[in-house]
């Protein structure tokens, strides 16, 4: 699934390859760093020492998938990474094996890794091919310095340019806001998870 829509990272952004250990790594310390204190990591893993041993363990997987069905970028100067996937127009069914996969890897016991991954599938939109920014993660000392915009910046661009939408789920009222601003707009409701914080499903047109 996926592939090269455009012509690939832009300055001081390097494309994580597979075999690239030490940028796996970089992205993978980054994603768990950014999001352990996240609501939605918080609600996955409530008990923080339960959540310091596995929540690393999801951020891999979540990387793994990135580099499976789309791409990973990250800053050249190791303080952002951003996770895209390529959906295509008419996305493949699972039946739910995806989610279940995951929380067999990461956690078996935790049935909130599963329904995580469910419940957003369910609300994910069908039907056009378009990018979605699974994750983004910036170092706790460079966020709200728009090292976050100017990573994904050069993936929206691409989207103009082949006329692709983009989309996302924003993990905070205030992250959405910040979406708002390189032209998403929230898309129907938003996912609340059981006894957990909502969830901001967020769309963006391509422009020009």
């Amino acid at each position: 699934m996926g592939g090269d829509m455009g012509t690939g990272p832009g300055t001081g952004i390097r494309r994580v390859a597979r075999d690239d250990e030490k940028a796996v790594e970089a992205a993978v310390r980054l994603l768990d760093e950014a999001f352990q204190d996240d609501p939605v990591s918080s609600w996955v893993f409530p008990d923080p020492a339960h959540r310091r041993e596995r929540h690393p363990h999801l951020m891999r997987a979540f990387l793994e998938i990135a580099l499976d069905e789309g791409h990973a970028d990250l800053a050249e100067d190791g303080t952002a990474t951003a996770l895209w996937l390529d959906v295509p127009a008419e996305a493949e069914e699972d039946e739910g094996e995806g989610p279940a996969q995951l929380r067999a890897a990461v956690d078996p016991e935790n049935e909130r890794v599963e329904l995580i991954g469910r419940l957003t599938a369910s609300v994910h939109p069908h039907g056009r091919a378009h990018r979605y920014l699974l994750l983004i993660a910036v170092a706790p000392d460079r966020q709200g310095q728009g090292a976050g915009a100017a990573l994904i910046a050069p993936v929206l661009v691409e989207c103009d340019r082949e006329g692709v939408p983009a989309y996302l789920e924003a993990s905070s009222a205030r992250s959405s806001v910040l979406y708002e601003r390189l032209g998403f707009t929230h898309l129907g409701e938003p996912l609340r998870l059981p006894d957990g914080p909502p969830m901001y499903p967020m769309w963006r047109e391509p422009r020009g």
